[in-house]
């Protein structure tokens, strides 16, 4: 191939990125503990093997109890989370490489197994129909119990403590996963928030909280340290139906950004084929780069070539790759001397232990 942009360095506010392959977040659940500690064994030899990304963004880490919504997710609210990371962390950076925690609530896509009974909290009280990763199995979810406000003051808080636990655990970053039908997406959505006070109604009081999360971590790190991540064009999965007031609100969200100086905003193509659904957009990178001035990432199901496309286009900064970099944590490397990609065991992405996790191999390099 010839010039790769994927392979060119990049810098954002506060990073000196040495390519533009980003490894996106992704659930593994391997911490499969008491506590929900991340190990120095598994997942540091796991993010350590994959060091070469320009960026890792780490799998979604629960900001409290009540955030949890699948097993064997590694949290950040404890010192011993945050121990258990600092080991990740530093092997990341022993290798030259970059690396942010993605910080996670789920909402109502929970289930009362993990609230010792108690419901979900979520928006307003409203079942998504989709399930929930528990020691069972898949759980169909239940309707959730609408958060008071008290409540959501509560959950800012637990952001902002989440957030500086992260940075003490010696991360470059944050990112917040505003993504995917979890808790901030189910404020955005009129299918999913259906309040009358500050938090519901219109597209002001729906972003209000996750305003207000940022707000309030500015105070403990600094905003160049935080990343957000969104897919407004997620239709019939999560719990989320897509509106006329979708992707205005969307717009809205990243003109409001532009105020700030945040690491970057993360977008995902849409997950399914929306080109028939109304008022869906087809091509996010496309359509909120002229609206958001700062570092762009892109994901989903991006190849090599459509990643050093769209760079090319001037579409994106940056592109994430999921899925490839389970099977190939030296994606840059294959990336860089055009080697052929290995397939991923998708029976082991969420089980536990090294099978599927740890155990595939290097490519051999000319």
């Amino acid at each position: 191939m010839s010039k790769q942009h994927l392979l060119s360095p990049y810098t954002t506010n506060t990073l000196e990125l040495n390519n533009r392959v980003v490894m996106a977040p992704m659930t593994r659940s391997r911490a499969n503990n008491e506590g929900n500690i991340p190990s120095n064994e598994l997942h540091g030899l796991y993010y350590e093997q994959r060091a070469s990304a320009g960026l890792i963004i780490t799998e979604g880490a629960p900001v409290s109890k009540r955030a949890v919504g699948y097993i064997h997710t590694p949290g950040i609210y404890s010192e011993d989370q945050i121990k258990g990371w600092s080991q990740v962390s530093q092997r990341v950076h022993n290798k030259g490489g970059k690396i942010f925690m993605q910080l996670w609530h789920v909402g109502r896509i929970s289930h009362p197994d993990f609230h010792n009974g108690e419901l979900p909290l979520a928006p307003s009280a409203i079942n998504p129909n989709t399930q929930s990763f528990t020691q069972k199995g898949f759980q169909d979810t239940v309707t959730p119990r609408e958060m008071t406000t008290d409540e959501i003051k509560s959950t800012i808080n637990d952001f902002k403590q989440a957030a500086a636990n992260a940075i003490k655990a010696g991360f470059d970053g944050v990112e917040i996963h505003s993504s995917n039908g979890y808790l901030f997406h189910q404020f955005f959505s009129p299918c999913s928030n259906i309040r009358t006070d500050d938090y519901g109604g219109n597209i002001v009081n729906r972003t209000r909280f996750f305003f207000e999360v940022i707000e309030a971590m500015k105070t403990v790190i600094p905003e160049e340290k935080i990343g957000v991540r969104f897919n407004p064009s997620l239709h019939g999965l999560f719990g989320i139906t897509l509106d006329k007031e979708t992707i205005p609100t969307f717009e809205y969200l990243m003109t409001e950004l532009n105020k700030y100086n945040l690491a970057y905003v993360h977008l995902s193509e849409p997950f399914t084929d929306v080109s028939k659904v109304p008022f869906a957009v087809t091509n996010i990178a496309k359509h909120f780069r002229p609206i958001y001035k700062g570092t762009l990432i892109i994901n989903s199901a991006f190849d090599q070539e459509k990643g050093n496309t769209i760079i090319e286009e001037g579409h994106a900064d940056l592109v994430a790759y999921g899925k490839l970099f389970i099977s190939n944590p030296d994606l840059v490397e294959r990336f860089e001397h055009d080697l052929d990609l290995a397939a991923w065991d998708q029976d082991t992405f969420y089980t536990t232990g090294a099978k599927g996790y740890t155990d595939y191999e290097k490519a051999e390099t000319p």
